[in-house]
């Protein structure tokens, strides 16, 4: 299956010679496949390389690789050349070398595209803006959606709400504890040990990890880092974990919405809304089966409203729009999406809740530009999920 990202990209690579397209996004959302399909399209010569089992730090393999592509192009007698890079961000200084190789390619006339990609959102970014500036354009590429598991592998909606969405443990399914622990092993430790531990210095792993586990248990619940410093060991102070907290963010795991208000200040001191990225962090970590939880209307409702929160928190990147909370007193609404001064609210009907007012009076106070029901006696939870949120507004 090709993904919808795939035709943009071709498209950028057949235009004459003008920027280098940097492709990111977590681990196991399909960004190799897409490049492999990539080729398969194309008559340009190419080449592909990977820095993942490159010893960490070694700079000159990327200009080696580089002066590789330029021989190749030579010997090939090809007038236009594609070279594609893979997890560039293990390399040390990488943007820099990028940067003295293109501008020399530009300067010499020598026609390489390039294609970065990577799974670190932070380091790429801080790359890219370090050294790059002017130079590249960016694809997000997210976690995949349930019309695209539907698509690809046939699966229902309880399926994708219970195991989530990385197509390459889709085939383990009906063998639930292995489908588990491939998760956890092939997703999650390595996300955290490649794209956190290996890449950034962090005082403290055994409680990054601890934070992790807690707040994917807890998606979808508002939880005060002071609360969470009570169920860690060595938990430090609440800034550490808010710093680890975006680590979890920018490689596609663990999220933590603000809650909306009109003062920034406030949104920022705010407590975090725990939100995973994909329902297979939550699934993969509980005791419960796929059957004891589809009969257990509190769990399942729990995995329902993460579901929707996945869903919006993946578009919310190539959406344009900012995604938050809201609760005052004991009103609450569990999502408000915010662009261009326009506010939406959604409030997920489980059918675990009890009565909730609190969208009337976030209707009150904040005139949002409309207001959406999911779920019981609102929008049915499948059809939300195949809509893009951005096309709300």
């Amino acid at each position: 299956m090709e993904r919808s990202l795939l035709k943009d990209i071709r498209k950028r690579i057949e235009e004459p010679r003008k920027f280098i397209q940097v492709v990111f996004g977590p681990r196991q959302v399909g960004k190799t496949t897409m490049a492999m399909q990539l080729l398969t399209q194309l008559t340009l010569a190419n080449q592909y390389e990977s820095a993942d089992a490159v010893a960490f730090g070694n700079s000159a393999w990327l200009a080696q690789v580089w002066e590789s592509a330029r021989m190749q192009m030579k010997m090939k007698n090809a007038a236009t050349y594609l070279l594609i890079i893979d997890e560039v961000q293990k390399i040390d200084n990488w943007s820099e070398i990028i940067k003295q190789q293109w501008d020399k390619d530009t300067r010499e006339g020598t026609d390489i595209k390039v294609i970065l990609m990577g799974s670190s959102r932070l380091l790429i970014q801080k790359g890219l803006t370090e050294s790059l500036a002017g130079r590249f354009e960016t694809f997000y590429v997210g976690h995949w959606s349930f019309p695209e598991m539907e698509a690809a592998f046939g699966w229902n909606i309880q399926q994708y709400i219970y195991f989530g969405a990385y197509p390459g443990s889709a085939s383990l399914i009906a063998e639930e504890e292995r489908w588990k622990q491939y998760i956890k092993d092939s997703i999650i430790d390595t996300s955290i040990s490649k794209d956190i531990l290996m890449l950034t210095q962090i005082g403290k792993p055994a409680l990054l990890k601890r934070l992790f586990e807690l707040g994917a248990l807890y998606s979808g619940q508002i939880l005060s880092f002071t609360k969470i410093m009570g169920q860690l060991q060595d938990a430090g102070n609440t800034t550490t974990l808010a710093y680890y907290l975006k680590l979890l963010t920018d490689c596609g795991l663990l999220g933590g919405l603000e809650k909306y208000a009109v003062d920034v200040i406030r949104k920022r001191s705010s407590c975090p809304k725990f939100q995973v990225f994909n329902n297979a962090l939550i699934s993969a970590q509980d005791y419960c089966s796929y059957h004891e939880a589809t009969v257990h209307p509190e769990r399942w409702g729990r995995l329902v409203e993460s579901a929707i929160g996945s869903h919006l928190i993946n578009h919310a990147m190539t959406g344009k729009y900012n995604l938050y909370y809201w609760r005052e007193s004991n009103f609450e609404v569990d999502f408000i999406l915010e662009k261009n001064n326009r506010l939406i609210g959604l409030e997920v009907k489980s059918g675990r809740k009890s009565c909730n007012l609190g969208m009337s009076k976030f209707q009150k106070k904040f005139q949002p530009a409309k207001v959406l029901f999911v779920g019981t006696s609102g929008i049915p939870v499948a059809d939300f999920l195949k809509i893009n949120p951005a096309e709300l507004f």
